[in-house]
This record gives C-alpha cells, sequence and structure tokens, in this order.
C-alpha cells in the first residue's frame, strides 16, 4: 500500500529488454534504499513494482508485458525520470490518500495554465471512467496524491493544480501537452459508485417485471 505522497524524482539509469520483460535499474540509494531489501514494494510513477536485484546503489525492478502494455512504463527510456514512493509502514503519516499501486488507465495532458505560484493542468481520460471522477474527489497521477478541481463528463476532461513544491519534487514539474499519466482512481469512490449502480439497476429491473406482471406495459 503506499499513500501517493512522492519521496523522490529518480533517473531511470538502465533498462534490459527481454521477450515480454523489462527490468529497469533506479538508483535508490542513498534516497530511499535505506532497509530496502529484495521482495519489497516500490511504487513507480505510480505503478507498484517489486524489487527484483540489488546491486551497489541499484534497484532493479521487472516489468512484465501487461504492464508496459497498459502504463506509461512502456514509453520509458534511460534517463527520464520517475515519481518513486516505498510502500507505507505501520505508524506511518497518511498524507495522501490509501493506494493500491494497480494503474487503471492512463489519461494525457491535454491544456496547461501557469501563473506565478502554481500550474493547472488538465487531463483527458476515457469516458468510462469519468464516473468515477468528482470535483474535490481523490485521483493518483503517476503515483501523486491529488485533488481534482474542475471535472467535464461530457468532454473527459478534469484539471488539478501543482503548486511549485509539487512540481519541484515529482515529473510534473517536465510534464506537458501530450504527456501521459498513470491513473489510479480512489478506490472507495470506485466501491461507492459501483454499489449504487447496481442497486439502481436491479431496482430498474424489479421495476419492470412487477409493470409486466400487472400487465401495466406490454412488450409484444
Amino acid at each position: 500500500m503506499f499513500t501517493g505522497i512522492v519521496q523522490a524524482c529518480l533517473s531511470v539509469k538502465s533498462m534490459e529488454t527481454k521477450p515480454g520483460l523489462t527490468t529497469l535499474g533506479i538508483p535508490m540509494l542513498p534516497v530511499l534504499g535505506d532497509d530496502l531489501q529484495i521482495g519489497a514494494s516500490v511504487a513507480v510513477d505510480g505503478v507498484c513494482l517489486t524489487v527484483c536485484r540489488m546491486e551497489g546503489d541499484m534497484a532493479y525492478f521487472d516489468a512484465m508485458v501487461e504492464t508496459l502494455r497498459k502504463t506509461t512504463l512502456g514509453n520509458l527510456e534511460e534517463g527520464k525520470h520517475v515519481n518513486v514512493e516505498r510502500s507505507m509502514k505501520a505508524g506511518d503519516e497518511i498524507g495522501g490518500h490509501i493506494l493500491s499501486g494497480h494503474v487503471m488507465t492512463t489519461a494525457t495532458i491535454v491544456k496547461v495554465e501557469t501563473s506565478e505560484n502554481n500550474r493547472a493542468v488538465t487531463f483527458q481520460v476515457d469516458p468510462s471512467w469519468m464516473k468515477y471522477i468528482f470535483p474535490k474527489g481523490f485521483v493518483a497521477l503517476d503515483g501523486c496524491s491529488l485533488t481534482l478541481v474542475d471535472v467535464d463528463k461530457e468532454e473527459g476532461t478534469f484539471s488539478v493544480y501543482f503548486i511549485p513544491e509539487t512540481l519541484r519534487l515529482t515529473v510534473f514539474g517536465s510534464k506537458g501537452l501530450g504527456d501521459t499519466v498513470n491513473v489510479e482512481i480512489d478506490a472507495q469512490t470506485q466501491a461507492i459508485v459501483d454499489t449504487v449502480e447496481n442497486v439502481l439497476q436491479d431496482r430498474l429491473k424489479e421495476t419492470v417485471q412487477s409493470l409486466l406482471a400487472a400487465g401495466a406495459i406490454d412488450l409484444s
């Protein structure tokens, strides 16, 4: 589990590509390497990966073909920076919101507005995901917990604001128009929306069946 508070923005130093598998090498020491062990979970741009090897200050992570296909990790190149967060421990402060590191989809930056002290960025996502996106709700973008501001369900867009500190500490300081990000929808929001949707569908079916039985409607 993760909190969506990015701990470091680190460079991908190596990428080893094999059929159906890419191994990422990221220098976790000394920034985030204390007590890091093989088998530990680390969020890389919001994707939960497992440490499979450690050499010197480097930690290596295997990304399977499904992960590469469904997330932005499939477009990574050596030298690119990624958001990194180690898994939370019992007693850690939860400054963002609970995340699993399981990316649902990706979004594309379609608008950037920069003012003196912050930056407003608008993202576009597949419309099917917009039912989980509400103003003042939560979303994780590249593993960064953010609060939604403007939401346009018809256009499939939503906006978030970045303060200078977030831009300085994360990959969003270098993101621009056309760039894509990993999206993890808030699990609690998704559960509530799906439950309400299922209940309403069941009630509608029951109502139609009752009307048919009573002869109130005729489908012949």
